[in-house]
This record gives C-alpha cells, sequence and structure tokens, in this order.
C-alpha cells in the first residue's frame, strides 16, 4: 500500500536519487518521439509512392497514345494523303538507278 501511494504520490521523482529516473524518463521519452517521427516520415513516403505510381500510370497512357499516333502517320498512305493537300503527288514512272564509276 505505501509503494502505491509513493507512485500516485510521486515520490520516485523528488527523493535524493532520482536523477536516475528523470534520465530513463527523459530517454523513454525521446524514444516515443523518434519512433512517432518515424511513423510520419513513413506515412509521409507512401503517400508520395502511391502519387509517383498513378504519374507513372498516366505518363505511360499517354505514352501509348502518342505512340499509335505516330504510327498511324508513318504509314504510306497516310503521308501521301497529307503530300497530296499540299500539291505533291507520289510519281506515276517507275525510278532511275544511277550508277556511279570510279576511275
Amino acid at each position: 500500500m505505501k509503494r502505491l501511494l509513493a507512485i500516485l504520490n510521486i515520490e520516485f521523482l523528488i527523493k535524493d536519487d532520482a536523477l536516475k529516473n528523470w534520465r530513463m524518463i527523459f530517454f523513454l521519452s525521446t524514444l516515443a518521439l523518434i519512433m512517432i517521427a518515424s511513423g510520419h516520415s513513413a506515412d509521409k513516403k507512401i503517400f508520395t509512392i502511391a502519387r509517383l505510381n498513378s504519374e507513372i500510370k498516366a505518363l505511360k497512357s499517354e505514352f501509348i497514345e502518342n505512340k499509335s499516333i505516330l504510327l498511324d502517320l508513318k504509314k504510306e498512305t497516310t503521308v501521301t494523303q497529307n503530300l497530296i493537300a499540299t500539291g505533291v503527288a507520289p510519281s506515276n514512272s517507275q525510278s532511275i538507278k544511277l550508277i556511279v564509276n570510279h576511275e
């Protein structure tokens, strides 16, 4: 009963040998603060990772869309249609092969 009253009256913090108790309380408080800060840091990193993953998905879909547009623009028929609109038409005659002799 005396021990319980001593703990409730916080006598262990005001006695002559209370310095070691204060050190332990300070140490445990510091550890608790470090744990809390570490938890917040981990949460912050998790949110950053989730945001970056969503950005990656958006960029991948944009890349695929642009790649399909590029493939369509590279087709010979599309190039021919775009050149006809500017006045350039494909040649009707067969191409000529040039041979250069090095003498």
